[in-house]
């Protein structure tokens, strides 16, 4: 049985941890809504929600002790749903981090939306899941949900663990139901990419592929079921100059291998954009391997005639659905494509029908 004393210590360090917290976290006033809320990850940058930055100019930040500074976007990924600002002038104190969350740990999301001073709602870390795609194109490693109610003018804020440290960064414009937050290990990782390059360099490599199952007489050095069949290669892209073809499987990329979109998704990020990456397949039957060398990703991460948008397909994603392709044609060049792949690769089977997306 729980004493009131051990509730009323839990309390404390719980009232403590905000305290300790709320020394890094600061309003963000970008926006012609209420403010939002950020936080420092340096004396100089604070990182917080894209979504929440609506301006380019004119950005205020408000430190804790009420001290205000103006700020400018040093990067921006909407992808992501993180910005980073910086201030001129201004050392604010920076964030200390936690960066091995556990499912059903205390967790609290913070928000300084105002100049009343710091708010608080209390939860647990719900889930944490693996890589999962947003819904502006972008990719993420991993993510936690929450029950911690997200307040407005949270997001940007953190989720922080009962001894004031980040777990992750809440933020409600990823376009999922449930309360999300970036893990503070792909965050910091984001903000490094920001604060060097402005932007996350995500690659375009020119396919419309499908996941499928390898046939069972292929010979790999590893165990692999899956691979991503290419039923389409775009003009002038780099899988055309690498010598792919449609009907060759993907089976790895940049050394690691690839059994789904995820996976490729995940390889096709940061550094390998724009330098030559070794990139495995199989053709006729047979693994080959080839060197590629991808582009950046130039169509608007929000909308444009080849981005993802709301529904529609794109050169680089695809729409998140699953299940049978929709529509007679799709499903008909499913079929003629699947009955060529078995001429050519032997005893090859779809997995569940999954619709072909595009890299």
């Amino acid at each position: 049985m729980v004493t009131k004393k051990e509730i009323s210590d839990l309390s404390n360090a719980m009232a403590d941890a905000v305290e300790k917290a709320s020394a890094s976290i600061v309003m963000v006033d970008a926006r012609r809504r209420f403010p939002a809320t950020g936080i420092a990850i340096s004396e100089d940058l604070i990182l917080t929600a894209n979504h929440v930055v609506e301006r380019e100019e004119d950005i205020n930040i408000m430190l804790p002790d009420g001290s205000k500074f103006s700020a400018e976007i040093a990067g921006r990924d909407p992808g992501s749903d993180l910005v980073l600002l910086k201030i001129a002038g201004a050392k604010a104190t920076p964030m200390e981090s936690n960066g091995e969350p556990r499912v059903g740990q205390l967790a609290l999301a913070l928000g300084r939306p105002s100049k009343t001073g710091i708010q608080a709602s209390q939860g647990i870390v719900s889930a944490i899941g693996g890589k999962v795609r947003t819904r502006h194109g972008g990719f993420l490693e991993k993510h936690m949900r929450t029950d911690a109610t997200p307040y407005p003018g949270f997001s940007g804020g953190p989720l922080i663990d009962t001894q004031g440290k980040v777990l992750g960064i809440n933020t409600s414009g990823l376009g999922f139901s449930a309360s999300i937050a970036i893990p503070i290990e792909v965050a910091s990782k984001i903000a490094k990419s920001l604060e060097e390059h402005g932007t996350v360099k995500r690659g375009y490599l020119g396919i419309r592929s499908q996941v499928i199952e390898l046939p069972k007489k292929t010979k790999l050095d590893r165990e692999q079921d899956y691979g991503l069949l290419i039923a389409n290669i775009e003009d002038d892209s780099p899988a055309l100059a690498a010598g792919l073809i449609a009907g060759d499987i993907i089976i790895g990329f940049n050394g690691q291998p690839i059994q789904n979109h995820d996976a490729l998704f995940a390889e096709m990020v940061g550094e390998v954009v724009g330098n030559p990456t070794s990139i495995e397949f199989l053709s006729g039957g047979k693994p080959k391997t080839a060197e590629v060398t991808l582009t950046e990703r130039k169509e608007s991460p929000h909308r444009s005639r080849h981005g993802r948008g709301r529904g529609g397909w794109s050169r680089h994603g695809a729409r998140g659905m699953r299940g049978k392709m929709r529509g007679k044609i799709a499903r008909e060049m499913q079929r003629k494509m699947h009955d060529r792949m078995q001429d050519m690769h032997g005893d090859l089977h779809d997995e569940d029908q999954e619709p072909d997306k595009s890299d």
